[in-house]
């Protein structure tokens, strides 16, 4: 008997060494991104009702994913699937003060936060029902960087809790870090290793983290006529983590949006010319600040319009937008859009009363139930409604506008600031570059580098086209806000984004609802130039009362 037990026991130690190996086997296990037949999942997209998405390719043809995550293996390695899953509750959906008590209570380190976004990034992009090409490059430094900052800390460096400092941060693809390639997403910039833009330098001096680089729709989609939103030969397409294959990302910012949506990042920059921060955050059900332009430098960032171009904030609270707008501000003599009010501007995180605020009601959305649930939240709280008529159709000169501007701008940046890789200095010669391989560099067409290539506008002809199309814009816009008072007028996702561009007047989008099906959608605030400080007060109250923003199915 004494030697039956004595087996039975050998038997069951043998059993859980076994388990014991195979759970660690998996634990340690390391996804591999590989490249899958898309077909059937192009197939189905031929189908949709919405032409834009009709995707021609998902993944990009040129990125092996598995290069992103390469140089932290070593890292990812010790980096426990059961740590992972514990530090969900601290990081998903928490906002920069909650991740900042939790590393002062020691519950998180700022190289374990690094590290987690790393770690995710790889678990949603090697599943191929998952991924949603938000990320185009990781900084192969960005968990020392981490480490060093924890030491600091560790040290006695005291730091705010509405402090950028060790927070990681995605940038748009357009904008200037000088550990990775700058790329707009084209094959012609894939080697473009130039120097950090003013805000990138500021994001640094504040002690984030530079985590990576956002997808984006290529040459921040002034590109090619009727593509999809989200798409770039560098990065491929882009897919909304709200529903991958159902809603488009919109654009131009498409991957710092779905990077929010899908908790890739505490936070994330876009650019704006025309919607590009406003579309894709409302579509991904995020905080979009479009900052009136002069109130953020420019300097380093990949350009399509010296008059309209903005970079601004994509998170998911208005908290976590101030904290970010703020950690980037700060006068930068070299961009001559900047105002001297830009040196010390700074926003306030308040809690205010809305009691007087008017509230411009579009009646063209008088029927909206989403609108106007959010209309009776701010009356609620002591907002007047006003309503008003807007009636501004896109000026059919606006292409020119960007065009004539993109063709100078284009070329000033490429002198300027594109390192001696890139082979490109003007559009003709981007045109020229695509058309040596159409298939692979612009799959989609490039109807509007070919309008750029043919626009016969001298300086003194882009000027006055300038100063017509902005006048007018800024004219309706005024004649609204002055004659009835207005403090902030209300609008739905991008409805008004160009009009807004054009008279230079700030917006901020906020998660508002999801429609029957699914689609995310987002209350709009506009206000006259340099006015963000009313839009951040007003959309504090509506976040607190509506609390719309939900993490995606399949990303929790």
């Amino acid at each position: 008997m004494n030697c039956f037990r004595k087996f039975l026991s050998l038997k069951l130690v043998l059993v859980l060494s076994c388990v014991s190996l195979h759970l660690s086997a998996a634990e340690d296990a390391s996804p591999v991104w590989e490249r899958y037949d898309e077909s059937a999942d192009l197939q189905e997209l031929a189908q949709h009702e919405n032409q834009s998405m009709h995707f021609k390719l998902l993944n990009s043809k040129v990125l092996d994913k598995n290069s992103l995550w390469a140089p932290f293996l070593d890292e990812l390695s010790a980096f426990a699937a059961s740590r992972y899953e514990s530090l969900k509750p601290l990081i998903l959906e928490k906002d920069i003060v909650s991740i900042q008590r939790a590393v002062a209570n020691d519950e998180l380190t700022y190289a374990e936060l690094t590290t987690f976004y790393i770690y995710r990034i790889r678990e949603i992009e090697t599943d191929n029902s998952r991924f949603i090409n938000a990320v185009i490059a990781l900084n192969p430094d960005a968990i020392e960087r981490a480490r060093s900052l924890d030491v600091q800390r560790e040290q006695g460096r005291e730091v705010r809790e509405e402090s950028m400092f060790g927070i990681p941060v995605l940038l748009k693809d357009n904008i200037g870090f000088d550990g990775l390639p700058t790329t707009a997403g084209s094959l012609a910039l894939a080697e473009n290793r130039t120097a950090n833009a003013f805000i990138t330098n500021r994001l640094i001096e504040n002690g984030a983290i530079i985590l990576g680089k956002a997808n984006l729709s290529e040459w921040a989609y002034f590109f090619c006529n009727g593509c999809p939103s989200g798409y770039s030969a560098l990065g491929g397409q882009t897919l909304n983590p709200y529903g991958r294959k159902l809603f488009g990302t919109g654009g131009s910012s498409s991957g710092s949006a779905a990077a929010m949506a899908a908790n890739l990042a505490t936070v994330a920059i876009g650019s704006e010319t025309s919607g590009s921060i406003l579309s894709p955050a409302s579509a991904n059900s995020a905080v979009g600040l479009k900052p009136t332009t002069g109130n953020l430098s420019r300097t380093g960032i990949v350009p399509i319009s010296a008059t309209l171009d903005t970079a601004g904030p994509i998170t998911r609270s208005v908290a976590d937008a101030v904290i970010l707008f703020n950690a980037m501000a700060g006068f930068d003599e070299n961009d001559l859009a900047m105002p001297l009010i830009s040196e010390n501007f700074a926003l306030i995180y308040r809690a205010i009363s809305l009691d007087g605020k008017r509230l411009g009601i579009l009646t063209s959305l008088e029927d909206n139930p989403f609108y106007q649930q959010a209309v009776s939240l701010l009356t609620g709280k002591g907002a007047d409604a006003v309503s008003v008529s807007l009636n501004a159709p896109r000026n059919p000169r606006f292409s020119e506008l960007l065009g004539g501007e993109m063709v100078r701008d284009l070329a000033t940046y490429l002198a300027n600031f594109s390192s001696s890789n890139v082979s490109i200095a003007s559009i003709v010669e981007l045109q020229a570059f695509n058309n040596v391989s159409p298939s692979l560099r612009a799959p989609y067409g490039q109807g509007l580098i070919d309008m750029m290539s043919e626009l016969d506008l001298d300086a003194v002809e882009l000027e006055a086209l300038r100063g017509e199309l902005q006048t007018t814009a800024a004219g309706q816009l005024e004649q609204i806000f002055s004659s009835a008072d207005l403090d902030v007028l209300l609008s739905i996702n991008n409805r008004h984004a160009g009009l807004a561009a054009l008279a230079n007047y700030p917006a901020l989008t906020i998660p508002m609802a999801y429609q029957e099906n699914g689609r995310p959608i987002g209350l709009t605030l506009i206000a006259p130039s340099f006015q963000e400080q009313e839009l951040v007060d007003v959309g504090l109250v509506f976040e607190r009362l509506i609390m719309a923003r939900v993490l995606p199915e399949g990303f929790r």
